[in-house]
Order: C-alpha cells, then structure tokens, then sequence
C-alpha cells in the first residue's frame, strides 16, 4: 500500500523540503467568545491549538522571523509555509485579515500560505480575498472537522453540522483554494469502524489533504476533566499505527497525508503520555509501516 507524505509532495512542488512557520493571527473563536459557545471545544487548550505557534509580538513579519530563527539550522536558505494556526483564522474583519495574510506572503521564501479555520467562518468575501491572494501564492485552507458522527460532534462542542463542511469545501474548491481536513482519532466513544467512516468520508468529500491525529489530552481543558474521570480511553502507540493503515487504506492515492501523529506541549501533556515521545513515535510508524508494506508511493 502507497501513500503520498506532505514531505514527498513539497518536494515535487518546490523541489526542495518546505517548513511550517505557525503564526499567530491574534484572533479567537466563535465556540469561544459567545457566537457559537463560549468554552471552545472540548480539546482546546487556551491557545487555541497554538503551542507551538510564534508569539504574538506585534508583527506577522516579526512573527515569521522568530519562526524561522527557530529551523534555521535545518533549513538553510529554505523555503516555508506560512502557517496562521492559532484559532479562528478567518474571523475578523476583512481588511484586518487581507493586511496579515498579504504581510505574510510577501517574503520570497515564503512559497504558501495555511490558513486553519472552521467551514462556518468562510463568508463570500472571505473566500473572495483567499482566491485573490491564491493567484499570487498557493493558499491553503484547513478545516477542523475531527468527526462525521453527530454524537461525538457534540461532545467536542463542534458548534456545526457535517452539511457545514460539506457547502465549505464545495465554495473552496469552487474558488480553486486547496482544502486540508483534520481528523481526531479516538474520541470517546467512537469504535474503530466509526473512526475509519469519518476517514472515507474526508477522501471522498473533494478535500485535497487531511491531518491524522490522535486525541490527546491537555491540561487546563474540559477534556482533561472528563479524563481524570475515567471518561476518556487512550489508545497504545501499536494500536494507533495499526489504525493509521487502515486510515490510509481507504483514501486515495492523490490525496496529501499532511499528518499521521500530533502532540501537545510536555508540559501540558496528560495523556497518551507516549505522544510526548516523538522520536520514538515516529520511528515506530516506520518500522511498523515498513513491516506491513505501507510505503510512500510515487510523486504524482
């Protein structure tokens, strides 16, 4: 079985390897300031899954700047992705919005711009600014879905329904804006079939990337509560890889894998502690992948 790494594909596309610099856009939410809820979802910390975003200093500029000193020995004279991670990165205002995403594109070695964001926040002129910024730059937009099951939606507060995404991706692709849908594996609840469900369901929603994460649980947020209570099963790290081909199995050989395994900040980390490992993760991936003929297929 063959997949296609984000990795395998920058590197068809840029002919070089490409980093991520996560950027903080300085904006919240509507699960959390009241719109939609006000507690966020039940994973979310209080950087709105920005740990390991750039500090919010002043600038975009800035911002990418004290990213890239971060990578810089690994990437030299490199190119990058800018990455607007933290939150809602399409809930402001317009001009606020065009001013950061066009900042962000203008170095040259800044070669795509990511934008994480939820499908009930892509008004008309928001998908009209994204389309005009993607004939300059590729433009990314990354939807957090986690889930096609309406129980589990709710328990993680989602705040939308599936036929949300659904009109989303339509409008994005529409535009001509690439699509990446992230997908939480192992919430409460669901069974290993439900799991696999949602993941066929994002290869065939029209997305052009997904996100495969396993749920974690972070400190300071709902999620932990119901941990400590015994609420909130962890899968073993052979239990998740063997998931993970399965995932893989069932979407289709164009689709970009932009993320097998994530992990929240050690200090934060409740649980699988095992994620905070991510040398050891990674290299179990390989050697089970590699054991089960799950491979890293062509360039395309």
């Amino acid at each position: 079985m063959e997949y296609r790494s984000l990795n395998q594909a920058m590197q068809a596309r840029f002919g070089c390897k490409v980093y991520k610099l996560a950027l903080d856009g300085g904006m919240t939410c509507p699960n959390r300031d009241g719109t939609v809820g006000d507690r966020g979802c039940i994973f979310c910390s209080d950087v709105g899954s920005g740990e390991f975003a750039a500090p919010a200093c002043g600038s975009i500029s800035a911002q990418i700047e004290q990213a890239k000193a971060r990578v810089e020995r690994k990437n030299k004279g490199g190119k990058y992705i800018a990455y607007f991670q933290s939150f809602t990165n399409t809930y402001g205002p317009l001009p606020y919005l065009e001013g950061i995403f066009r900042e962000a594109i203008q170095p040259e070695e800044i070669v795509a711009l990511s934008i994480a964001t939820r499908p009930d926040c892509l008004g008309p002129e928001v998908i009209r600014l994204l389309a005009d910024l993607n004939a300059r730059k590729p433009v990314w937009v990354e939807l957090g879905l986690q889930t096609i099951h309406p129980d589990s939606a709710r328990y993680i507060r989602r705040g939308y329904d599936l036929e949300v995404y659904d009109r989303a991706v339509c409008r994005l692709k529409e535009a001509g804006l690439e699509v990446i849908t992230h997908v939480i594996l192992g919430l409460p609840g669901e069974t290993r079939e439900q799991m696999l469900r949602t993941v066929r369901y994002v290869g065939q929603s029209g997305a052009d990337g997904i996100k495969l994460q396993l749920l974690h649980v972070l400190e300071e947020t709902d999620l932990a509560r119901d941990w400590r209570e015994g609420k909130v099963p962890v899968m073993e790290l052979e239990e998740y890889v063997l998931l993970l081909e399965d995932c893989l199995a069932l979407l289709p050989p164009e689709m970009v894998i932009h993320r097998l395994t994530g992990d929240g900040h050690k200090r934060d980390l409740l649980a699988p502690l095992w994620t905070g490992d991510k040398k050891r993760v990674l290299n179990t991936i390989k050697t089970m992948f590699a054991r089960d003929g799950v491979r890293q297929g062509s360039q395309l």
